[in-house]
């Protein structure tokens, strides 16, 4: 019963990540290994964590306020979040599948609940009933979110390396990594802050801030969620292999398959077909390989291309 309820929560949000992936699911093996990849960093972690807790206590020796909040934020959240970005970088940032933007929260958040996982099995058996339904509803979504915004930052670090924006790309790369961190930390620092005061009038307030900090960080992820899913949007390999055609479906209107049906999309939601692209145009502004009449990354026109041209 105890394995049971540390798992069916992982298992309900992995649900819902993957059915919120509506233009093309990803392959089930590929994310089996994302979720094995993200079990393996608990090792690492519990070994960096102990050791880095031996290092804090010759600087803050004993139990105080202080310590808590620096192994929690400076520590905990720290080395967690570095090897979940580790595993996912390793296996995603150049595979195959990794071709719509919605595909980095959903391959963030598999990462991160293996890694969930296996934490949530030590503690409630280490715990009990009791652990096991307060993590039901805290824990293991918090792992979650914070794998909902690393991958958010992270589909945009792609982004500006397709579209050769190294500036764009060193930031949101930084964000991908800093953000679940920042987040995290700021969540185990105000819990773990709670239990290491004897003051009731502390403690209660601590529960209140920890209470509204995670219902925030819930909206917050809940909210990117839905709104990652709904503008999804696709990679498109180049039809002369000398690059990549990167553009926004609502920036290059309706297509008529051959089918019969009316996109908007890149792929077919009928038969799958995709998108005929043609017409290549590199962008005189950014030097992306574009198709159709905009810049997928800056907007300039094709019009004021051909004008340039003549």
């Amino acid at each position: 019963m105890l394995f049971a309820l540390a798992l069916i929560p992982v298992i309900a949000l992995l649900v819902f990540i993957y059915v919120k992936d509506k233009n093309e699911r990803e392959p089930m093996g590929f994310l089996i290994l994302l979720f094995i990849g993200g079990m393996a960093t608990i090792l690492p972690a519990i070994i960096a964590e102990s050791i880095g807790e031996l290092i804090i206590n010759v600087f803050l020796p004993g139990d105080s306020l202080l310590k808590a909040v620096v192994v929690a934020a400076l520590l905990v959240g720290p080395v967690e979040e570095l090897g979940k970005y580790l595993i996912l970088r390793l296996i995603t940032w150049n595979n195959k599948n990794y071709n719509y933007s919605y595909d980095a929260i959903v391959y963030a958040v598999f990462v991160s609940l293996g890694f969930a996982a296996v934490e949530n099995v030590g503690y409630v058996f280490g715990n009990g009933l009791g652990t096991a339904i307060l993590r039901m509803f805290t824990a293991v979504p918090g792992h979650a979110c914070f794998a909902v915004f690393m991958g958010y930052f992270y589909s945009k670090a792609k982004y500006a390396q397709i579209t050769n924006n190294r500036s764009e790309y060193g930031k949101y790369t930084a964000l991908s990594i800093i953000a679940p961190i920042v987040i995290h930390g700021i969540y185990d620092a105000i819990a773990m802050a709670a239990g290491a005061t004897d003051s009731f009038v502390f403690i209660g307030l601590s529960v209140i801030l920890w209470f509204g900090f995670v219902m925030l960080m819930f909206a917050a992820s809940f909210f990117i969620v839905n709104q990652a899913s709904k503008k999804d949007f696709c990679f498109v390999p180049a039809q002369d292999n000398n690059g990549w055609v990167y553009y926004r479906p609502d920036m290059v209107g309706s297509w008529n398959c051959s089918c019969g049906r009316v996109n908007q999309l890149n792929f077919c939601p009928t038969c799958g077909s995709a998108r005929p692209v043609v017409n290549y145009w590199t962008c005189p502004r950014c030097g992306t390989l574009c198709a159709y009449n905009f810049c997928g990354s800056c907007g300039f026109s094709a019009q004021q291309q051909n004008m340039q041209g003549q």
